[in-house]
């Protein structure tokens, strides 16, 4: 396959990259969520319980791509695709938080969610990638 993008070429010669780059985001969003976002919930307004259980949905998903990383030596794909589904999973789980609790959060809280969505849905788009591209 010819790319013209770098980062795919790569990722598609190194699929396990690709939970390693998911493992490091997740690492990312549960240290976001769990000492960021809780410590400055008035800013934010997501209450701090829900924000630590989407710590630590993060933290699993953390947990299963870093091993993905450092265990698989082949038939990564269906790991792939599990974490893939995982993903959208998440953002749809978001997506009904920030609806129940709409009135809670401020522009700040809407604004980090909806972004959140945003770079994990590209995520899955460039895992979705990788999983076709071999």
């Amino acid at each position: 396959m010819n790319y013209t993008n770098p980062m795919l070429k790569t990722l598609t010669t190194k699929p396990k990259t690709i939970f390693l780059i998911d493992g490091l985001g997740a690492m990312l969003t549960a240290i976001l969520l769990a000492f960021v976002l809780t410590n400055f919930e008035v800013y934010f307004g997501m209450p701090v319980n829900v924000l630590h259980c989407l710590a630590a949905v993060a933290c699993v998903f953390m947990l299963y791509s870093l091993a993905c990383y450092v265990l698989l030596k082949s038939r990564w794909r269906s790991f792939l695709n599990i974490i893939m589904v995982a993903n959208l999973l998440y953002c749809g789980l978001t997506i009904a938080l920030v609806w129940y609790y709409y009135s809670r959060l401020t522009p700040l809280g809407m604004a980090y969610f909806l972004l959140e969505c945003l770079v994990i849905i590209s995520l899955v788009w460039l895992e979705k990638r990788v999983y076709q591209g071999l």
